[in-house]
């Protein structure tokens, strides 16, 4: 074993091209000069990277280990291999697609300090607004059709009251589902429940109530569980509305996602409710942000494993890491240390040393993962379906997609992609994996790849090829992708190396916070406790900005602390949240909880 330390010194932040105005402007005392401390951050995803462009920008030398020979972790796309001829680029495919919505703050800030040629705020001109989500529905059954517009007139402060979101809450559901106007009234009540908990409640009681008992959709109508319960869990978040807790479904999703963003409350300035690039992710995010980082000084070991996070007398010593595919193990070592792989990754390198160092790495073990992977299939004729997302309600294996070519207004898809013949990429996402499909009959876990890849096509053709129109043809589909990580399918032990961090009741408790009891280790990832508790791009966005703080207070640092912005609370909740908060202390429930 060998042991090596990355040196202390660091380039100074030049501006780029492209008119970067220089995140350093943010912190004009302190982040031009080096601290000559040096981070290494254990992974090169959104967390990742996240983490070293605060540090870098503070004046950290920074090292970033990542197990792929790429970075951007689970956000980034990838070429087909062998597809591009004629001087274009191969196919994209990706692990899934992106989307950001307007409730997110902290990756937008970011995104905005990532320069891009021609571009004023950076990466972030390059996201394009959906306008619809389009409900589809399976065996000849009318499609539900959500306009995604904000509210032309938004509300004045002190209008919104339970009455009045009440109405909002019905109006939705009226225009956009059949539901019976008695079970749209309760969800619409047991909506404002959640609104006006107290956070004790909802850290208690509703953390501890799954989605699916807390809408009662045990009583309603199969139509109801499917829209409200699966449709708002399973098909957007992976986790089953039967297991999924009320607090992160209903301030997240319902509250955030949904009902904040129609009003335009809480938005990241005037964002669309759903955004996504304008180019496959790699080519409009994560290379910009690569060569950003670099040109700040940030260097980056590829193709590495993380073995172990060494501890020694309470302090992280070093990191076993090894090349990827075999090799000599070595030891590297820097001042600090962040963590930032996947919880499945990042738990096997914590030895007992440092388990007992922190008894919170060990309640990780507890954190529950499922499988949300990808498939793109690739048209012969422009298809976009609808202006934004699809979601195949009456699917078993929860498909979602979305038409990207129509987003990718910066490109010409079969002038610049494949041999010339694809005009489109129908990206969608399998979250399902333990149910039977409606082709072969066989879980998702049972198919092989191609059994997959033709089950996934027919249930969004049963979904989308209905009500007298055909929407997608086999003659039309030209050639599919799936995402690689997903290996040993039509096998005994099928294995995904990049499945998501699932909420079930109970999960907030054994979520970590950023900064651990061993002074020189911090953690940054989705799973990290963050107030947007959820697994998105956003939470592992705060989970970096939050171990960098930890690490600037530990070191004593005077540089600025990265800003956090939390979700939006609405003024107009908080008197009643301070009623809910007596009643809860009595043992009463809330105020319009009815049963």
């Amino acid at each position: 074993m060998t042991t090596e330390h990355q040196g202390t010194t660091r380039r100074r932040f030049l501006a780029g091209a492209g008119g970067a105005v220089g995140a350093f402007a943010l912190w004009p005392d302190t982040a031009a000069a080096s601290t000559g401390k040096h981070v290494a951050v254990l992974g090169g995803g959104v967390s990742g990277l996240s983490a070293a462009q605060e540090l870098a920008e503070r004046g950290y030398t920074v090292t970033v280990y990542e197990y792929y020979d790429v970075l951007g972790g689970k956000a980034r796309s990838m070429d087909v291999p062998g597809t591009g001829t004629g001087g274009r680029r191969a196919l994209p495919g990706e692990h899934g697609f992106r989307f950001f919505p307007g409730f997110y703050r902290n990756l937008p800030d970011t995104l905005r300090r990532i320069p891009f040629p021609g571009n004023a705020n950076g990466v972030h001109d390059n996201l394009r607004g959906g306008t619809e989500a389009l409900f589809a529905r399976g065996a000849g059954r009318p499609d539900l059709h959500f306009p995604l517009r904000r509210v032309t007139t938004p509300p004045a402060p002190g209008d919104i009251t339970p009455s009045w979101l009440r109405d909002q809450i019905l109006s939705v559901l009226d225009l956009g589902s059949r539901l019976p106007a008695h079970e749209a009234a309760y969800f619409a009540d047991r909506v404002l429940v959640h609104l006006t908990s107290c956070d004790a409640r909802r850290e208690d009681q509703w953390e501890k109530t799954t989605w699916w008992d807390f809408i009662r959709a045990e009583r309603m109508s199969e139509e109801y569980g499917t829209l409200l319960g699966v449709g708002q869990t399973r098909n957007l978040v992976a986790t089953r509305a039967e297991i999924a807790s009320t607090r992160t479904v209903g301030r997240v999703i319902i509250e955030a996602l949904l009902l904040w963003g129609l009003l335009g409350r809480g938005m990241d300035g005037d964002a669309d409710i759903d955004r996504v690039l304008d180019a496959p992710t790699s080519e409009a995010w994560i290379d910009p942000w690569s060569a950003h980082l670099r040109s700040l000084g940030v260097a980056f070991v590829l193709g590495t494993e993380v073995r172990e996070v060494l501890c020694e007398d309470g302090q992280v010593s070093g990191v076993r890491v090894a090349a990827r595919d075999g090799g000599v193990e070595r030891t590297v070592t820097a001042d600090h240390y962040v963590s930032a792989m996947p919880v499945e990754h990042a738990r096997r390198t914590w030895g007992a040393a440092l388990r007992a160092a922190d008894p919170q790495l060990a309640r990780c073990d507890a954190l529950q993962t499922d499988w949300m992977t990808g498939v793109q299939f690739y048209l012969r004729t422009p298809t976009p379906v609808v202006h934004g997302h699809i979601n195949c309600l009456d699917s078993p294996w929860s498909v979602t997609g979305i038409g990207q070519a129509q987003f990718w207004d910066v490109r010409n898809f079969s002038e610049d992609y494949g041999d010339g013949t694809a005009h489109d990429c129908l990206s969608v996402i399998v979250s399902e994996w333990d149910k039977p499909g409606i082709l072969y009959g066989k879980k998702a876990r049972e198919c092989t790849r191609e059994e997959i890849v033709e089950e996934c096509w027919a249930q969004l053709k049963d979904a989308l090829n209905d009500s007298g129109k055909t929407v997608l043809t086999d003659a039309d589909r030209l050639g599919w992708f799936m995402d690689p990580a997903v290996t040993g399918l039509g096998g005994p032990d099928p294995q995904n190396r990049e499945p998501l961090l699932i909420h079930p009741t109970g999960t907030l408790y054994n979520r970590p916070s950023a900064g651990t009891a061993v002074p020189n280790f911090f953690l940054a990832g989705d799973y990290v406790r963050t107030d947007v508790d959820l697994a998105t791009m956003e939470g592992a966005n705060e989970s970096a900005r939050r171990a960098v703080n930890a690490l600037l207070d530990r070191d004593g640092s005077e540089a600025e602390r990265c800003r956090i912005w939390e979700l939006y609370r609405p003024p107009e909740m908080e008197p009643l949240k301070r009623v809910d908060e007596v009643r809860y202390r009595l043992g009463l429930p809330n105020t319009f909880d009815l049963g």
